[in-house]
């Protein structure tokens, strides 16, 4: 799935996404770890990855969108 960048705090690598249709998700230190990013600006595209429905649907992976 893509989303816009739309927070990231560097010093608990955590932020929030925008996904296409406006929603806002936020993501922790370990979604962000495991795409093996180093810095997040607001803005980029980016590819996530969630699990669970809901309310309990969570970001597990934050990485750049590639084409």
């Amino acid at each position: 799935m893509q989303a816009t960048s739309y927070t990231y705090d560097p010093e608990t690598r955590s932020g929030s996404v925008l996904l296409d249709d406006g929603t806002p998700m936020e993501f922790d230190a370990a979604a962000f770890d495991a795409g093996g990013l180093r810095l997040l600006r607001p803005g980029q595209r980016v590819r996530i990855e969630t699990e669970g429905e809901g309310e309990a649907r969570r970001i597990t992976l934050v990485t750049l969108q590639t084409f």
